[in-house]
């Protein structure tokens, strides 16, 4: 549904030097970031229902009285989510712990928010990178191999 919504009409033109005595058009799918995003708009929104016999009929309505009756372009669900923080193999969840995180970030990557509360450990290390990369003539790279000191933050 969120890609036959948003899907696009693109045409071309065929004739002598660019004129359009023909014209083809198809439906074109829309760009897989967009998808992604709309998806994730749709998930950020959703909506926990459950189904209730209302009348004659049985009907999915908002699990919370607070929440406004679901359309038809909504995302619902019946059950949560795991709580992802915890491993859980029997529901396919890696848990946190071990996780690299950003000591910095305040988003999803970041250490207070993916680490569930638990903090974090913080290592030094040494990564060996390949830098100062010069092309020859023909037909090989040429580089130097760079020292770098870094932290590195994972979830306890």
């Amino acid at each position: 549904q969120a890609v036959v919504s948003h899907m696009r009409v693109e045409c071309k033109c065929h004739g002598v030097s660019g004129s359009c005595e023909v014209r083809t058009c198809w439906r074109a799918l829309p760009p897989f970031r967009k998808i992604g995003s709309v998806l994730k708009e749709k998930f950020d929104g959703a909506t926990e229902v459950e189904l209730r016999k209302i009348g004659t009929r049985r009907q999915l309505v908002p699990r919370n009285a607070q929440f406004k009756p679901h359309t038809d372009e909504d995302l619902v669900y019946v059950a949560p989510s795991p709580d992802f923080c915890d491993a859980d193999p029997k529901a396919g969840v890696a848990g946190t712990a071990g996780r690299e995180c950003n000591r910095t970030s305040r988003a999803l990557d970041g250490c207070e928010l993916m680490c569930c509360g638990r903090g974090f450990h913080t290592t030094r290390a040494e990564l060996v990178e390949r830098c100062y990369c010069k092309f020859h003539w023909c037909c090989f790279v040429k580089c130097r191999q760079c020292r770098k000191h870094v932290e590195m933050h994972t979830c306890r």
